[in-house]
């Protein structure tokens, strides 16, 4: 009897092992601007771009699930595949403006860490930035082949910012009729598009695309076409699982932000006006900047994390974590120095990753939907066009955004 549970028990531990890498890259989509934008976003158009959150978050949901088949059909990370497909100059472009990515992520949360410690603590801002640098880097620390502990770290952090805003929702007087209102798309003005584009770049993360597809390549390999079927499918549950999560709680900061703060002015700083207008050391205050602190923290060692499969990947080459820890850091940290108002930055952050996103995802729209790279996970037709459209839809307001911009 042993000897025929054995392998059922076996089978069971390997798809438990496969759950996680989605939780991993799903803190990356409630970082601090996901909370400066959604913030931004409510208290100036209450429940208008709810809708963008929403189908951002679908679409995140539709990219990471591609990215996490793409690492689990071949063993490889996406940067890796773009240096074997593609010629050099192209994957040299292709690295540098993922650093690019990788630097205006880190930005946001470097910055946001700093905002919550001020909030809570006074702290500098400074200070505060070289703290959420520091503590990013030990929580790195436990991440290592074959071994889970960073994995679980981060995921208590997500259940420690899901279980903050549940609370804030409901304690908040939502307006249920303004609130399904604000599911119909539309934009009212430039500003609001402004925010569109943040919302989405904050949503659509770049360099999660880039993490997912190598954070799966560490689970227990599946030889047979039948144990890649199932690891596929445990992997779509956790997709399904961390995002949904990661969506709510950007839903949710929208939410509380239109109850509370739709007009009325938040000032210059967003976070630092949010936390007033909960109310200085109330309660509600505190768990917003909690929910703020434990994202930053989480957030920016996932962003550190990125930065290293995208080096390797695309160029094969490693530096050293604390040396990458410390360039990623240094414009975030002259931000800080030069007193440039931090939500204003945070928002800016997560334009530019959203002109990241078009860059990520055409590779892998373009690997998974080759048999000679996927084998039996290649892409059906139907995903292939859904990629299409959810590509089309994004460049278009890149497009859109750039014009508005430049004018």
């Amino acid at each position: 009897m042993l000897e025929q549970r054995h392998p059922v028990g076996a089978t069971r531990r390997r798809r438990f092992a496969i759950v996680g890498p989605a939780f991993v890259a799903a803190i990356a989509y409630v970082d601090p601007g996901n909370f400066a934008t959604n913030f931004s976003a409510g208290a100036e158009y209450g429940y208008l771009l709810l809708w963008v959150i929403v189908l951002a978050n679908l679409m995140a949901m539709f990219v990471q699930s591609l990215s996490a088949k793409l690492g689990l059909a071949t063993g490889m990370s996406l940067p890796r595949h773009c240096r074997q497909q593609y010629p050099r100059p192209v994957v040299w472009g292709l690295w540098a403006q993922a650093e690019l990515v990788a630097i205006a992520t880190d930005l946001a949360e470097i910055v946001g860490g700093a905002i919550a410690l001020h909030l809570i603590f006074g702290m500098d801002l400074f200070v505060g930035g070289l703290v959420t640098g520091a503590w990013a880097f030990l929580l790195l620390a436990l991440q290592a082949p074959g071994d889970r502990r960073y994995i679980h770290a981060v995921t208590a952090y997500l259940g420690l910012i899901v279980f903050a805003f549940l609370l804030l929702v409901l304690t908040a007087d939502i307006d249920a009729s303004a609130a399904v209102s604000g599911l119909v798309p539309r934009i009212d003005d430039q500003g609001s598009l402004l925010l569109a584009a943040g919302i989405l770049g904050a949503t659509v993360m770049p360099h999660a695309i880039y993490l997912h597809s190598a954070l799966v390549t560490d689970s227990p390999e599946a030889h047979t076409v039948t144990q890649r079927v199932k690891a596929l499918r445990a992997q779509r549950i956790d997709v399904t699982v961390a995002m949904t999560l990661a969506g709510l709680v950007n839903v949710a900061m929208l939410l509380v932000a239109a109850a509370l703060f739709a007009g009325t002015s938040l000032g210059d700083n967003a976070l630092e006006g949010a936390y007033e207008g909960f109310g200085p050391f109330s309660a509600a205050a505190l768990l917003f900047a909690v929910a703020l602190l434990v994202s930053g923290f989480a957030s920016s060692s996932v962003g550190t994390y990125a930065g290293q499969v995208i080096m390797d990947g695309f160029l094969r080459r490693r530096i050293p974590l604390f040396l990458r820890r410390a360039l990623t850091m240094l414009p975030a940290l002259v931000v800080l120095a030069l007193g440039v108002d931090p939500t204003w930055a945070l928002v800016v952050s997560q334009v530019v990753l959203s002109f990241g996103i078009p860059f990520a995802l055409v590779p892998l729209l373009m690997l998974t939907r080759r048999p000679d790279v996927m084998g039996e996970l290649v892409n059906r037709r139907r995903t292939t066009v859904v990629a299409g459209l959810v590509t089309i839809v994004i460049l278009t307001l890149n497009a859109v955004l750039l014009v508005l911009l430049l004018s």
